[in-house]
C-alpha cells in the first residue's frame, strides 16, 4: 500500500510516498550476511537468511516429487517465483499481511496477466501452494473470479508489478524518508516512571546492564531482560542538591566508569550540592563498587576529586566521559546567569577559570599540592601562567551531554572523535567537536554568529566554527546525542542523532567525508504503517533530557512529560529503522552472567504500540510435503504406454516434457551448493534398488490383485482437504479397468523373469523408489545454516 500523508499547509491535501519494505514476520528486510543459493534474486535485500532460503527450496523440491509422482508438468519456474516471494522485501504487501487482524495469504498477490498464464499452464500446482477453497473452487471454474480474488487492490505490489515499480525500489533498503525528506524512525519502550533520568550508561564489563541516573541522586541497574533490581546502584539523594522546580538544572548531573572498571570497580560522578545553605558548587568524585555486591555501590567509597564554586543556579554543565587516551574529561558550564557576564571577558573565555571549559584530569594518580589526580603531560595550557592546567579547551556555554565516537565498525573512521552540544543563548544552539586546545567562542559568538561584538571582532579570538548550528525557530535547548555505531540498523551507520529539550524536536547530522562537511538529516516519527510491527511505537515524551548508547553500540534517548525532578514521568527510548535491519542472528550478545541479590522488577511498557500487544503476525507455519506413491490419474493426466518393455519406473514416467527442473540441493556440513545434479541422486538410488530388487520381486509376484495395491497407494501425502481422494472418485470404471489391465500384465512379467532390470518391473522399482526416496529426504535435506 503506498503511504499518503496529510499536510494542512498544502493545496494539495494528499501526497504520495515511497512505501516502506516489510517482512512477513513483521520486521524490516535487510542484506543477508551469506548469498542464497535457492532465492538469488534477493541475496542483496530481502526478507530471507539461508536458512529461510534452505527451507523454501526444501518446501520447493518436495512438491516437484509430488508433480512428478502424480505426472503432472512441473511449472518449475513459476513455481520457483512464486514461492521466492516470502523473500521479497515487500513480503507482506505481496502477501497482503500488514492488517494483522486477517489471516495472511499463502500465496502471494499475482497481477491478472501473470495470473492468466500461470492458470493455463500452473493450475495443477495451487493445490500445493494454498489451502484456500475458495481459490481451489474458482480454479477449477473461471479464471477471470480465479484472477480477481488472487490479485491484489493495489497494483503496485502485485507480483511482477512489485519488481518493475521504480517508486518502490528506488531506494530499496535506504533510510525511509517522507515527502519532506524526513528520516522515519521508530522506538521501542525500554524503561519508564523514572524521574528526570539524566543519563544512562552501560559499565564495559560485557554484563550489558545499564546504569540509569534520576536527577534526584540515584542510580538503577537495569539488567538485559529489562528488569531494574530493587536496590538502588547508588543512592545519593541526601546529598545533591535539587529542587520540584521545574526545568531546575541542578542535580546529579554526571558518572563515568573507569575503562578499567572490570579489574578495580572504580567510577567517577558530578552533582550539584550547597554548603551551609548558601554556597552552590559542584563535586566531582570517585566511588567503588562493592566488593560483595556487583549491582550495588559502596557508600563509604566517595573521594571527592574536585570541587568548583557555581555563582548562580543555571548552566552547571554536567557531562563526564573518558576519551580513548584513558583520561577523564569534564565538561562545566559558564557559571549562570545569561551572557556570561562574570569579569571582562566572561568565565569561558577566562582560562584562568575552570567554569565555561572542558577539563582534562588523570585519575590514576595523585599529583602535587594534594591533588587527587595528575595533569596529562599533553594538556594544552600548561606552560601558560595565567590558565589552570587542567583546561582541555574553552569558550563553551554550557554543554549539555557529550559523547565519544566508536568509530565504523570496519574502517574504524571517526574513532576517538568528541562530539558536544552547547545550550545556546538568545538565537542558535550548536553541536561541536572538541579539538584539544580549542576556543568554541562562548561569548565571543553564539554558534555562527556574533554575540558580544567587541570580543567576536578581536583579531586573537582563533575560535573552532561549530558543526551545526540551528535557530530558536527549531529548538531553544540542544540535547546533545551519539553518532550511531550499532549492528541492528545499518542504514543509521554513521549518522550523528541529538535532539532539543524544549522542542522536543529529533535531528540528524550526516558527514561528506570528502569535505568534512556535516549536512542535516531531518527525523521523525514513522506513521502507523511504516511503524507496523511489534512493540513499536512511533511517539514520545517532547522533553528530551539525554541520549545513551549501550554496550552493544544500540542508541537510546531519555525524555519526560514534565521536566521535574521529582514526578515519573521519565522513559526511555531505543531507536529502530523501520526501512532496513541486520540479518538475523548478526547482533547477538553474550552478556556474561550477573548475579543478582534481592527482588527484581520486570519491566511493564505504558506506552501504546502501532500494534496491539495481544496482535501477532498471522503467518501460518510453513507445510511440509513428503514424496508418496502414484496416485490413480485421470484419462487427461496419465501418459500413454504402449508395451510392457516401455514402461519405466515411476519418476520416469512422470519426467515432464521440455527443460527439467532445477537440480535439488545436496550436503550438511557447510553452505549448500545446488550445483549438484539429480541424476547423481538417481545413480545411488539405482543402485541400492539393484540390491533388494529380488526380495521385492517375490513380494511383487505374491500380490493377487493390482486394484487393492493401487488404491492403497492413492492418497498423496499432502495437507490438501480438498484434494484427498478426489481422483478416486472421479475414476470411471473403464479407467480402474484399464489399470487393473495394466497392473496385472506387469506383474506376470516380473513374475517370470525376476533377474532382469529394473526397468522391465514398474511395481518393484516403483515401491523401492518410494522408500529410498522417504529416506533420502530425511538425509539430504538442504543445510540450514
Amino acid at each position: 500500500m503506498i503511504m499518503q500523508r496529510r499536510f494542512p499547509s498544502n493545496p494539495n491535501p494528499v501526497i504520495q510516498a515511497s512505501a516502506h519494505p516489510q517482512c512477513l514476520d513483521f520486521e524490516p528486510p535487510f542484506k543477508p550476511h551469506w548469498h542464497l543459493e535457492f532465492c538469488t534474486q534477493y541475496e542483496e535485500f530481502g526478507c530471507c537468511d539461508q536458512k529461510a532460503d534452505n527451507m523454501i527450496a526444501e518446501r520447493y523440491w518436495d512438491i516437484i516429487e509430488q508433480l512428478e509422482t502424480a505426472g503432472h508438468d512441473l511449472c518449475e519456474d513459476m513455481l520457483k517465483e512464486i514461492m521466492c516471494q516470502e523473500c521479497s522485501p515487500y513480503a507482506a504487501h505481496l502477501y497482503d499481511a500488514e492488517d494483522p487482524h486477517t489471516p495472511i495469504r499463502d500465496l502471494p498477490g499475482l497481477c491478472h496477466s501473470y495470473c492468466s498464464d500461470f492458470h493455463a499452464k500452473c493450475r495443477h500446482v495451487l493445490r500445493y501452494l494454498t489451502v484456500n477453497q475458495l481459490l481451489l473452487d474458482t480454479s477449477d471454474r473461471d479464471v477471470s473470479t480465479f484472477c480477481s480474488i488472487a490479485d491484489l487492490p493495489d497494483q503496485d505490489y502485485c507480483y511482477p508489478n512489485v519488481l518493475k515499480s521504480t517508486d518502490l525500489n528506488s531506494n530499496l533498503g535506504q533510510v525511509v524518508e517522507d515527502p519532506k525528506g524526513c528520516l522515519q524512525l521508530c522506538l521501542t519502550e525500554v524503561a519508564n516512571g523514572l524521574r528526570n533520568p539524566v543519563l544512562m550508561l552501560h559499565s564495559g564489563d560485557e554484563t550489558h546492564r545499564m546504569f540509569i541516573a534520576e536527577q534526584l541522586g540515584f542510580v538503577w541497574v537495569y539488567l538485559r531482560d529489562g528488569s531494574r533490581l530493587e536496590q538502588p546502584f547508588l543512592d545519593l539523594s541526601g546529598e545533591v542538591m535539587t529542587t520540584p522546580w521545574l526545568g531546575d538544572e541542578r542535580g546529579f548531573l554526571g558518572m563515568a566508569f573507569h575503562p578499567k572498571y572490570w579489574d578495580n570497580g572504580r567510577f567517577f560522578i558530578y552533582y550539584s550540592i550547597q554548603i551551609n545553605g548558601k554556597v552552590e558548587k559542584i563535586r566531582i568524585s570517585e566511588m567503588k563498587v562493592s566488593e560483595n555486591n556487583m549491582n550495588v555501590a559502596d557508600p563509604l567509597s566517595e573521594r571527592v576529586i574536585l570541587e568548583i564554586e557555581e555563582p548562580a543556579a543555571n548552566h552547571n554543565g554536567g557531562q563526564l566521559l573518558f576519551g580513548r587516551d584513558g583520561y577523564l574529561y569534564i565538561f562545566t558550564g559558564d557559571g549562570g546567569k545569561a551572557g556570561d557576564p562574570f569579569g571582562k571577558y566572561g568565565n569561558a573565555q577566562n582560562k584562568s577559570s575552570m567554569l565555561g571549559k572542558v577539563l582534562r584530569i588523570d585519575v590514576d594518580g595523585s599529583g602535587h599540592g594534594g591533588k587527587q589526580y595528575r595533569i596529562p603531560p599533553d594538556n594544552p595550557f600548561l606552560d601558560d601562567p595565567d590558565a589552570y592546567p587542567e583546561v582541555f579547551a574553552y569558550g563553551v556555554r554550557n554543554m549539555w551531554r557529550c559523547s565519544v565516537d566508536r568509530g565504523d565498525q570496519v574502517s574504524r573512521y571517526g574513532k576517538g572523535r568528541i562530539f558536544c552540544g552547547d545550550v545556546g543563548q538568545n538565537r542558535y544552539e550548536e553541536i561541536d567537536i572538541i579539538e584539544k586546545g580549542g576556543n568554541y567562542g562562548w561569548r565571543a559568538k553564539e554558534g555562527f554568529e556574533c554575540y558580544d561584538i567587541k570580543l567576536c571582532h578581536n583579531s586573537s579570538l582563533n575560535d573552532i566554527l561549530p558543526i551545526f548550528a540551528y535557530s530558536h525557530h527549531v529548538g531553544k535547548s540542544v540535547t546533545g546525542g551519539y553518532v550511531y555505531r550499532g549492528c541492528e540498523s545499518p542504514n543509521l551507520n554513521g549518522l550523528y542523532i541529538f535532539g532539543d529539550f524544549m522542542s522536543g524536536r529529533l535531528m540528524a547530522l550526516e558527514e561528506d567525508k570528502s569535505s568534512g562537511i556535516w549536512k542535516e538529516r531531518s527525523v521523525c516519527m514513522g506513521d502507523a504503517t511504516t511503524c507496523s510491527f511489534p512493540g513499536l511505537i512511533n511517539h514520545h515524551h517532547k522533553f528530551i533530557i539525554s541520549f545513551a548508547e549501550d554496550e552493544a553500540g544500540e542508541l537510546y534517548f531519555l525524555a519526560t512529560s514534565y521536566p521535574s525532578a521529582t514526578s515519573p514521568s521519565g522513559t526511555v527510548f531505543k531507536f529502530m529503522d523501520p526501512s532496513r535491519r541486520a540479518p538475523p542472528g548478526k547482533c547477538r550478545q553474550k552478556p556474561l552472567p550477573v548475579k543478582v541479590r534481592g527482588k527484581k522488577f520486570p519491566f511493564i511498557p505504558r506506552e501504546r504500540t502501532v500494534l496491539d500487544t495481544n496482535e501477532k503476525p498471522t503467518r501460518p507455519p510453513p507445510r511440509k510435503y513428503k514424496p508418496s506413491p502414484k496416485p490413480p490419474v485421470s484419462g487427461s493426466q496419465r501418459r500413454p504406454t504402449t508395451t510392457a518393455a516401455s514402461v519405466t519406473t515411476m519418476a520416469a514416467a512422470a519426467k515432464p516434457k521440455g527443460k527439467p527442473p532445477p537440480t535439488k540441493p545436496i550436503g550438511r556440513n557447510k553452505p549448500t551448493s545446488w550445483k549438484k545434479t539429480k541424476i547423481q541422486k538417481n545413480d545411488k538410488d539405482a543402485q541400492i534398488k539393484k540390491k533388494t530388487v529380488s526380495k521385492k520381486t517375490k513380494e511383487a509376484s505374491q500380490k493377487a490383485a493390482g486394484v487393492k495395491a493401487v488404491r492403497g497407494k492413492a492418497k498423496p501425502r499432502t495437507n490438501q482437504r480438498v484434494s484427498e481422494n478426489l481422483n478416486m472418485k472421479q475414476s470411471s470404471n473403464s479407467l480402474i479397468n484399464r489399470i487393473n489391465s495394466q497392473r496385472n500384465k506387469q506383474q506376470k512379467e516380473a513374475a517370470a523373469t525376476p533377474q532382469t532390470s529394473e526397468k522391465t518391473h514398474p511395481t518393484v522399482s516403483n515401491q523401492t523408489k518410494t522408500n529410498l526416496k522417504i529416506k533420502n529426504t530425511k538425509q539430504q535435506k538442504p543445510t540450514q545454516v
